[in-house]
Order: C-alpha cells, then sequence, then structure tokens
C-alpha cells in the first residue's frame, strides 16, 4: 500500500469515527446508569446524614456532655501544654524509626530462617519457630514489663538500665516476630518454579533469593507491612510505662497535675496526624496491588 493508499484510508477511517453515534438501546443504557449513580449517591447521603446527625444529637443531649467537654476537650488549656506533648511526641518518633530499622532486619532473619531448606539449619528453624509462637502470642504490654524491670533486675554489668533503651528492646523483640511471618508468607507466595528458573539459569542460591524471591516477596506483602508500622508507631507509646517521656507520658504529667483529659486528646490527635496518613497511603498501596494483580490475571 503506498502512503497515499494509507493516508486515503486513514482519512476515511477519521471521517467514519466523527460519523458514528450511539444507538438509542446505548443512550437508554447510559441514562438508566446516570439514574442508578445519582440515587445512590442521594441514598448515601441520606443515610450518612440520618445516622451521623443522630449520634450527634444523642451525645449533644446527654446529660453529662458538659462535664465531658470541660474534662476532655478544653482546647485553651490543650494549646498550653501542647508543645511538652510534642516534645515527648518526638521521642514516639525516634522510637518508630529505630524500632522499624531493626524490626525489618530481625523479622526478615527470622522469616528467611524458617524458610530455609539446609538440614544444618534445623535447630534454628525451632528456635526461630518458638521464638515466633511465644512473642506474638504474649501481650506486648507484658513483654515491655518483663523487659523493663526484669533484665535491671539481674544486676549483671554492662547491662544497661536506659528505660528508653529497654523500652525500644521490648518494642523490637515483639514486632519481629509478626513481621518475620508476614515475611514468611510473602517468600511462600512465591511459586517454586521462579526458584527452579533461577537455577536453571546459573544463580547461586543467595542469588536468587536476592533477585528473584526477595523483590517479589516484599512487592506482596508491601500493604500488610504498612499497616504493622502503623501499629508500631502508635505501639511506642507503650513504653511510658517504664518511665520514658514520650506524649503519652508528657500528657500524664499534665492531666495529673490539672485533673483534666485534654491532654489525652491531644496525643492522640498528634498521632492520628501521623497515622491517618500512613494508613491512606496503605489502602492506596492495597489497591495498585489489586489492580496490577488483576492486570496479570493472577486474581
Amino acid at each position: 500500500m503506498t502512503e497515499q493508499e494509507g493516508g486515503a484510508a486513514s482519512d476515511e477511517g477519521g471521517r467514519a469515527s466523527s460519523l458514528w453515534k450511539p444507538s438509542n438501546l446505548e443512550l437508554q443504557r447510559r441514562k438508566i446508569r446516570s439514574d442508578q449513580n445519582r440515587r445512590n449517591i442521594m441514598i448515601a447521603t441520606i443515610s450518612s446524614f440520618l445516622v451521623l446527625g443522630t449520634l450527634a444529637a444523642v451525645l449533644v443531649t446527654s446529660p453529662g456532655w458538659k462535664s465531658l467537654t470541660d474534662t476532655f476537650f478544653a482546647w485553651a488549656y490543650g494549646f498550653e501544654i501542647l508543645p511538652k506533648v510534642i516534645l515527648g511526641f518526638t521521642t514516639n518518633i525516634l522510637l518508630t524509626v529505630i524500632a522499624a530499622s531493626c524490626v525489618s532486619v530481625f523479622g526478615l532473619i527470622l522469616a528467611l530462617t524458617r524458610t530455609s531448606r539446609s538440614p544444618a539449619l534445623t535447630p534454628f528453624r525451632l528456635l526461630a519457630t518458638v521464638y515466633v509462637d511465644v512473642f506474638r502470642g504474649v501481650p506486648m504490654l507484658l513483654i515491655i514489663l518483663l523487659v523493663g524491670f526484669g533484665i535491671p533486675a539481674l544486676r549483671l554489668p554492662g547491662l544497661t538500665r536506659n528505660v528508653m533503651v529497654l523500652g525500644t528492646t521490648a518494642v523490637i523483640i515483639t514486632y519481629s516476630a509478626y513481621v518475620a511471618e508476614v515475611l514468611r508468607s510473602g517468600i511462600l507466595t512465591v511459586h517454586p518454579s521462579q526458584r527452579a528458573a533461577a537455577r536453571s539459569l546459573g544463580l547461586t542460591n543467595f542469588q536468587t533469593l536476592r533477585h528473584v524471591v526477595l523483590p517479589q516477596a516484599l512487592r506482596r506483602v508491601t500493604p500488610p507491612l504498612l499497616n504493622d508500622l502503623v501499629s508500631l508507631i502508635k505501639d511506642t507509646g507503650l513504653v511510658s510505662i517504664l518511665g520514658v517521656t514520650d506524649a503519652v507520658r508528657a500528657a500524664q504529667i499534665s492531666s495529673s497535675r490539672s485533673f483534666n483529659y485534654t491532654p489525652y486528646v491531644m496525643a492522640a490527635l498528634l498521632f492520628l496526624l501521623l497515622t491517618v496518613p500512613l494508613t491512606r497511603f496503605t489502602d492506596h498501596t492495597m489497591r495498585k496491588a489489586i489492580q496490577r494483580q488483576n492486570a496479570q490475571g493472577l486474581a
């Protein structure tokens, strides 16, 4: 076909597409879909207004509403002590950064140990399994108490008595077990044919793990790992029971002086400012992962 014939064919195709009009049946379908969307939006709006309005009315008209607002929502006092709570919140952020870094390393080591097939690593697999079972089954509050008060009670030379270090250690011990299981599930979802293909290309076990298995596993478990990070941010507030001056402890000190619980509300708002955007990012990441799987025909 010559260039002139090709240009003429494209012109005819453009004219045909410009002359195309939807049929009456298609127009009716579009109208029905539009009407359904408008109706759904109207129903959702009315339902939300009724439910939320009823809840608000119940709260505002309750007998203790005035006392509740004076005790928990004294905003003038809240903004007065806010700098102290923010200073304590920096400790929570520091604990989160340190704990998240250590947990990612220890959790990966545990996951790789549990998924290894080497007979020589059998005792380490048993120890890793016991570790995960124990520290996933015991509440973290108890782990913090046991580590925070148990290690100093040993009176061994060289062991720290710093409550911040002990509290962070307890958080790392607990979350390493959770993250290890998340990573292990991601590794197990990689089909064995991937390993076989990598080995057939001449890759060693380590190279197969590094370049084939782990990239796929980490991509699949990113949303649950982000959820664990959100939980980690919140649970750093538990170290306050050891005396660490974080946001929760700073709020507790201010509340004990005034018998007003607004500082706790301010601390909660600081946590929300950090966790809500991360939660929305987690949801966005999960939607992208689902769309990618659907596009590949995996879900």
